[in-house]
């Protein structure tokens, strides 16, 4: 199985480095092309992987093919590699606000189409990818499209419909995960803390607290119970996010985030 990248920035470099790190595809059968000659470059040699010289090259003689560039750069690499695709050839998007009906379109024929949205921590290997298939993916084909996508964290079948949600609780929320780490940091440095101590502190503590949610199966408000003791500590804390309006920044924060991805 030949497993192409058209583009080949930091998303496209996790997927490939999973990929090749879990075994599920050996490095010579992944191509990959890109914009800029040096890309290429450099990821066969961080990777091994068999660097061609366009776009149409690795259309042409891939099985699944990665459509990794921006979502403004579709139309027109579409455009370019629509007549050279394999007749069977698994077309993966991982553009936010791109449909498979518009994807499609763009095509000018039908496809089998695979829309998913990856996040950044699929760098380090801890990844969530939201993703939905076309009708015309068979059953064997989804399964091995989801065994490529979770060599780099996990990924969650959804009804196309959610993708733009995925988006906002998922592909974007780094961010705001990060900001959070930031801003613990910032407190816990002004009260005396060196820098680099108070990120790991912070970074580690929201680490720990994900994967409590994830391995317990305990809704995150026992949790947050669990920790706050009456006339504690905690509880003076959470008081606190409360005025300030945390939980409606939050929500607010990803809605926004979503009508975006839905504008697009």
């Amino acid at each position: 199985m030949k497993v192409g990248f058209i583009g080949l920035g930091n998303m496209a470099s996790a997927m490939i480095g999973g990929m090749i790190q879990k075994d599920m595809v050996r490095a010579e059968d992944i191509l990959g092309s890109g914009r800029r000659k040096e890309s290429v470059e450099e990821a066969v040699k961080k990777f091994g992987i068999t660097g061609m010289e366009n776009n149409i090259k690795v259309a042409s003689e891939s099985d699944v093919l990665f459509l990794s560039v921006k979502p403004q750069m579709y139309e027109r690499v579409i455009g370019e590699i629509k007549d050279s695709i394999k007749k069977d050839a698994v077309i993966v998007s991982i553009a936010p606000g791109k449909t498979m009906e518009w994807l499609e379109e763009q095509f000018g024929k039908r496809v089998k189409l695979v829309r998913c949205m990856p996040n950044t921590p699929a760098l380090v290997g801890e990844g969530c990818t939201g993703v939905c298939f076309h009708e015309l993916v068979s059953e064997e084909e989804r399964k091995n499209t989801l065994s490529l996508l979770e060599s780099f964290g996990k990924a969650i079948q959804v009804a196309e419909h959610l993708m733009d949600v995925v988006v906002g609780v998922s592909g974007s929320s780094p961010a705001y995960v990060f900001l959070f780490i930031e801003a613990m940091a910032d407190a816990a440095v002004a009260d005396g803390m060196p820098r680099k101590q108070a990120y790991e502190f912070a970074a580690q503590a929201v680490l720990g607290s994900a994967r409590m949610v994830l391995e317990t199966g305990m809704h995150p408000g026992e949790l947050k119970d669990m920790v706050c003791s009456p006339g504690g500590t905690t509880i003076a804390a959470v008081k606190v996010l409360e005025e300030k309006g945390l939980r409606s920044a939050v929500i607010e924060a990803q809605s926004a985030c979503v009508e975006k991805s839905r504008s697009l």
